[in-house]
């Protein structure tokens, strides 16, 4: 399962709730769209509209305050739902855990998670020296190779110092 966004408090009366969206795929949270529950219970978007940063969703079924007090916590879509990545795209998931080497096969470290940013993703390296924090831009990641569970990177200096 995919995580596709996080139920947070009511809004209003009616059912609505707040909606932090964390799948990229704009048609998610579509009225139709169903997603599921850490319980395995499936909910199916009535309505959906953006509200600052996030959404306001309102699930069939679901018409009171009192009910969108139990749908708190994160919704799932099935990995066969996700979307397809271009080519110079990868899951955070499958960048955990590769390998982290110059271009001349020096070993730097492994990838431990991967934050996201509002410019670009910044890969946290464990290294011998420590946690390092590399930007994924082209300048410095040049390959990725998920299924060798290899990445690539060219680093300015000083970053791994």
């Amino acid at each position: 399962m995919l995580l596709a966004g996080e139920v947070g408090k009511p809004h209003g009366l009616a059912g609505e709730v707040y909606v932090v969206v964390i799948s990229d795929d704009p048609q998610r949270f579509a009225p139709g769209a169903h997603l599921s529950r850490d319980d395995g219970s499936i909910l199916t978007v009535a309505t959906s509209r953006a509200h600052g940063d996030r959404f306001l969703v309102r699930f069939e079924g679901i018409d009171s305050r009192e009910a969108t007090m139990a749908l708190r916590g994160p919704l799932y879509v099935p990995a066969t739902d996700a979307r397809a990545l271009d080519e110079d795209e990868f899951w955070h998931d499958d960048l955990i855990g590769c390998t982290v080497v110059t271009a001349s096969g020096d070993e730097l470290g492994v990838v431990e998670m991967v934050i996201a940013g509002p410019a670009q993703d910044l890969l946290q390296v464990e290294t011998p020296n420590g946690r390092r924090l590399v930007p994924v831009v082209k300048e410095i990641v040049t390959n990725v190779d998920p299924e060798g569970k290899r990445i690539v990177v060219d680093p300015p200096e000083g970053l791994f110092d």
